[in-house]
């Protein structure tokens, strides 16, 4: 089994990148940032995703690992937000290896930051249930058990008291309202708190970019299971993307 594998973040505004060492679960090379090509359409995001890797001097064994923003079925793009519409309906893994030649892997972008926290991050070596939420725009879900991915949760579009969760307690809503960190806390309290009643998880790691003010609203939560912060931060979804490119 290879020690090595290329991850690759898709956003809206930039594609990222960078071999991955499988053993360390880091970057074996710095990471790379191209523009998202405008119009973001399936071709011209694939070419890009070539070119990237082909930036980098790799064997042509090294699989790829993309980490995508939209909901996905067995690599199939399911529905379409922040890139060009046509992408709904796509098989990405299918698109990506014809154009680069190479075995590919496509998840969802929160799915991939799931794995790369539980393989290397603040889940590592954590047996049973584990959920991975990523706080931002809005509220995005990994569920991993026993060190397997479910994939496609959706847990942020939950309805919660008539409301879809991500709208009241997404860090998007927060900025919005201007609310106190107590105050939000209030609203990650009542999300979380439904969350762990229908899955009952071991353990719950807070991500996105909010992670690093957890000591403002993390302690005032009260939950059966730990909740703590993320680790790998902005290269979680590089990692994991990687790390199941390579079946790891």
């Amino acid at each position: 089994m290879s020690d090595l594998a290329f991850g690759i973040d898709i956003g809206g505004s930039g594609i990222k990148g960078a071999p991955v060492d499988l053993t360390a679960g880091e970057y074996a090379e710095k990471r790379t940032r191209i523009p998202t090509p405008v119009p973001s359409t399936p071709q011209a995001v694939a070419d890009v995703l070539t070119a990237l890797v082909n930036s980098y001097d790799l064997p042509d064994d090294v699989p790829i690992g993309v980490a995508f923003p939209a909901p996905m079925h067995h690599g199939v793009v399911r529905s379409m937000a922040n890139l060009d519409q046509s992408w709904t309906g796509v098989d990405l893994p299918a698109l990506v290896q014809r154009t680069s030649g190479r075995h590919v892997v496509a998840v969802n972008d929160a799915d991939a930051a799931g794995v790369g926290e539980v393989r290397y991050g603040a889940a590592r070596n954590t047996e049973g249930v584990v959920l991975v939420a990523t706080l931002g725009t809005g509220i995005g879900s990994a569920l991993v058990v026993d060190g397997i991915l479910v994939p496609n949760t959706e847990l942020g579009h939950l309805e919660i008291d008539g409301h879809d969760a991500e709208s009241r307690a997404a860090d998007s809503a927060r900025e919005r309202e201007d609310l106190s960190w107590d105050e939000w806390a209030e609203r990650l309290q009542r999300y979380f708190g439904v969350v762990e009643d229908l899955l009952s998880p071991d353990l719950i790691v807070v991500g996105g970019g909010v992670s690093k003010h957890h000591e403002k609203y993390l302690p005032h939560l009260h939950l059966r299971a730990p909740i703590i912060p993320a680790q790998l931060r902005n290269a979680a979804g590089i990692v994991g993307a990687a790390a199941l490119a390579a079946g790891r």
